[in-house]
């Protein structure tokens, strides 16, 4: 399993297999797909494909799909839908759009994983840099992630952010920095918070030049300059060709503003939704300005105390949303999960290993137990919910916390080899 490179009969393999697996899964049990878009786990109001549904009924009606309330995802959504035929009719091309996607997004993960960028950036090279899974390893434990495959079948749209943000971060180390920013854009014109994305990902394509960079502070400011204009072209295109469609700008507020203001309170398996149902209205724009400040204060920190591998901000960046974003599913954990086998040769030196697979299976298990209890047999509350999601929150944390550690550690090993293998204690 380790080194080495995937094949192309291999990866042909791997991708066929996982296919053939999703599409089982979607003709063998057709209720299926119906019972988890129906699971707040997997949809969220920014995500349903019953809502997607809802806007594209609308929309094939010449009504504002944002009428009524439900649907707040990207417009540029429904006319992907509308070419495929009727769900109702033909729900096999809907089914192999999602597996493509699901494909896509391994195919990219897989390139990430052949670069060896996790454990040899332009500024920091690891010595444990040669244990290392091959692509095809990192691409097949994602796409046989239960929580990838539960997301393809269950529908929900976030596997196109998914894709855009994997896109986005191979383009990078590839070099192709323009290609880069246009999935950025993309990414976050349909779910926002990859904006945030932006500095790390800028890092790495600055490293990852094919000109050598020559470190003057203007080229480094001009480099950046030129990023952000791209994303802010590109984003600026997707807004047009929305209003265009849509004919107003009324997509801004039913998408971007539901997710600024948490204007729909459905249970999900975040930490906003219950907070903000029990807060007093005169609290709430004050807590919603906070919770965003503490969303978004972990980028320039984690940006600047490990500039050398930006790949490792990213990933730490995608575990904190899949946290602390408004409306997080475990479609953002499952994109973190496939992100953090890139990096097996620090695995040694995580220390909470047992403690954290063991707290995200307790709560994978019993977050729709309680769920059950609360919604449907009537026996418990919304506490007996939320108390599972803190859970599910803390083993995403102490996975963020252990992977920041382990890897500051391997940096510190570096700067300091008389301490390798010592164990250390804070004071």
């Amino acid at each position: 399993m380790n080194g080495g490179k995937a094949t192309l009969g291999r990866t042909a393999g791997l991708y066929a297999g996982a296919a053939v697996l999703r599409l089982a899964l979607f003709t063998l049990f057709p209720r299926l797909p119906d019972l988890l878009t129906g699971r707040v786990e997997i949809s969220t109001p920014v995500t349903s494909f019953k809502r997607l549904q809802e806007g594209l009924f609308l929309y094939n009606h010449n009504v504002s799909p944002y009428d009524g309330g439900v649907y707040h995802q990207a417009p540029l959504l429904l006319p992907i839908f509308n070419l495929l035929p009727s769900f109702a009719t033909f729900p096999i091309f809907t089914y192999l759009l999602y597996i493509a996607i699901d494909i896509l997004s391994a195919d990219a993960l897989l390139r990430i994983a052949e670069s060896g960028e996790a454990g040899s950036s332009a500024r920091f090279t690891s010595p444990r840099r040669d244990k290392r899974w091959s692509g095809a390893v990192i691409a097949a434990l994602f796409l046989f992630n239960p929580f990838t495959i539960a997301t393809c079948i269950g529908r929900s749209t976030t596997v196109f952010t998914t894709c855009a943000i994997l896109h986005a971060i191979a383009n990078a180390i590839s070099g192709r920095h323009f290609h880069a920013m246009v999935a950025l854009s993309f990414a976050s014109y349909l779910s926002m918070y990859p904006l945030l994305l932006l500095p790390p990902l800028v890092l790495l394509c600055y490293d990852r030049q094919k000109q050598p960079a020559t470190g003057a502070p203007n080229a480094c400011i001009k480099f950046a300059a030129t990023m952000v204009m791209d994303v802010v072209g590109a984003l600026a295109v997707l807004f047009q060709m929305s209003f265009f469609l849509t004919g107003s700008w009324e997509f801004l507020s039913s998408t971007y503003g539901v997710q600024l203001t948490l204007s729909d309170l459905a249970p999900n398996i975040g930490l906003w939704w219950y907070f903000f149902v029990e807060m007093f209205d005169s609290f709430r724009s004050f807590f919603l300005a906070v919770f965003w400040l503490h969303l978004s204060s972990y980028v320039g920190g984690l940006s600047v105390r490990l500039r050398q591998q930006p790949l490792v901000v990213i990933t730490l960046l995608l575990g904190i949303f899949s946290i602390f974003k408004p409306y997080p599913s475990i479609a953002d954990a499952s994109l973190f999960l496939g992100m953090v086998p890139l990096y097996r040769h620090v695995f040694p030196l995580l220390r909470y290993s047992f403690v954290i697979v063991a707290i995200i299976i307790y709560a994978t298990f019993l977050g729709p137990a309680f769920y059950h209890l609360w919604i449907y047999a009537g026996s418990g509350n919304a506490n007996f919910f939320y108390a599972i999601t803190l859970v599910w929150g803390l083993g995403l944390s102490l996975l963020v916390c252990d992977l920041t550690f382990a890897v500051l550690r391997d940096e510190w090993e570096v700067e300091r080899p008389e301490m390798v293998g010592k164990e250390i204690r804070q004071i």
